[in-house]
């Protein structure tokens, strides 16, 4: 059976967005509803905000319990968001990354290198680098090989299946957990937690529970404690697992805590792994709306993997944003005044489209090059540690795919996660001619 792509409703991904009236006044990050719109109005509104000489100025929804914040701006152009990050003292991750403020037990929970700053970050960053050897970089590197080619083979002779849970999810979780040494039977635990606390603002996972802040807060004290446990056993019978390397890590005579190795897990299983899987999901769904880039790429795989895997990046934005506050007042060079204890949005998608940067950045080009998108967060301290690995499991699944389903295509509608946050899907249907 030959798959039939479906006929994407609205504007594709990778496409120039038809023109609408969203106005200025219509833009709302903190509004659910507006990350509902459909997404050339979001596209459209985006553009509005790069054209205009300040940054806009936003009230605040009140978030998970915590009480209505003062606003926010938000740094829609590409130059604001590359400056912003390279000045870590001025724009600070400590008061948190994402629009509200979050309740005083966050802190313990998500208390992780991603919302410090130097010199607390810069020692989690150096104890966790010195933990990735050239042996533990190795491992990963034969590990996503031959966990990629199970798990497309584990769906092969079926002719459909769910990409993002059968293929998309599965990979990155496989890799960390087994990276971490969490045993096989927690990985479902692992892969729901996660859904649980990226996904709090979708009506999908809301609906679940009455109180959404304490579902949060439960889900990520249990993953937590999942370390902490796996820590303890590691520490009197180690093994060559990442959980041991970073209990060992000992530069300079520091050592992580225990509470510390936890949070890290947190960080790494909801950023290294949602983000990822929201990229190869959004793979698919622009190499079925984009057939003549999917056929450029499988006529020279690997002369276009380098620069496919960095547009799907760039087009995909899996972090829409990160949120900074001001230590002290300060001038961008474009002339945009903040005062001390400001907040800011860097907003990725948005720097991802900056037309004075990419050249009809709309359309989806998998030989793109230079590329200097944000995906991964923009130069600075808080660039994502796990660029490399996230480009490779990226690279190696559609290696996979191209070689055992050759023709797999995206066969509906992507169920999309209601975020401000993440630009997830949560569901992708997807059909191919079956293979032994």
């Amino acid at each position: 059976m030959r798959a039939t792509a479906y006929t994407a409703k609205g504007p594709k991904m990778g496409q120039e967005p038809p023109r609408t009236t969203i106005g200025f006044d219509d833009i709302d990050f903190s509004d659910l509803d507006f990350w509902a719109r459909p997404l050339d109005e979001r596209e459209a509104a985006f553009e509005l905000l790069r054209g205009r000489p300040e940054a806009p100025f936003y009230a605040e929804a009140e978030d998970f319990g915590a009480g209505v914040g003062p606003g926010y701006y938000v740094l829609a152009r590409h130059a604001d968001v590359l400056e912003a990050s390279r000045l870590p003292a001025v724009f600070s991750s400590a008061s948190g990354i994402r629009i509200g403020d979050p309740p005083p037990a966050d802190f313990e929970i998500f208390d992780s290198m991603i919302e410090m700053d130097d010199p607390r970050h810069a020692r989690l960053r150096r104890i966790v680098s010195r933990a990735f050897t050239p042996r533990m970089i190795q491992r990963f590197a034969d590990d996503v090989e031959r966990t990629a080619a199970q798990i497309v083979a584990d769906v092969a002779g079926r002719g459909s299946c769910d990409f993002v849970k059968d293929i998309a999810a599965r990979l990155p979780l496989r890799i960390i957990c087994d990276l971490m040494g969490i045993d096989e039977k927690d990985h479902e635990f692992v892969f729901e937690r996660t859904n649980v606390i990226l996904g709090a603002d979708d009506p999908e996972y809301a609906a679940q529970t009455d109180d959404l802040a304490a579902t949060m807060l439960e889900s990520a004290a249990g993953l937590g404690d999942l370390l902490d446990d796996l820590a303890r056993v590691r520490a009197e019978r180690p093994t060559d697992d990442l959980t041991t390397a970073l209990i060992n890590a000992n530069p300079d005579g520091e050592r992580l805590t225990r509470q510390e190795i936890a949070a890290f897990f947190v960080l790494l299983v909801i950023a290294g792994n949602e983000t990822t899987r929201n990229a190869i999901s959004h793979g698919l769904v622009l190499l079925t709306e984009n057939p003549e880039q999917r056929d450029r790429w499988a006529s020279d795989f690997d002369g276009y993997a380098r620069t496919a895997v960095e547009e799907i990046v760039r087009v995909a934005s899996p972090v829409v944003y990160m949120r900074r506050t001001l230590t002290r007042d300060h001038e961008l060079a474009s002339g945009q005044r903040f005062a001390a204890g400001d907040k800011v949005l860097l907003c990725y998608w948005s720097a991802n489209r900056d037309e004075s940067v990419f050249d009809d950045p709309y359309r989806f080009d998998i030989a793109r090059d230079p590329n200097p998108h944000v995906g991964f967060g923009a130069a600075g301290p808080h660039f994502c540690l796990g660029a490399h690995l996230a480009r490779r499991e990226i690279t190696v699944v559609f290696r996979e795919l191209f070689r055992r389903v050759p023709d797999i295509r995206a066969s509906g509608e992507p169920a999309r996660l209601r975020s401000s946050f993440i630009n997830g899907i949560k569901r992708l249907p997807c059909e191919f001619t079956p293979t032994g």
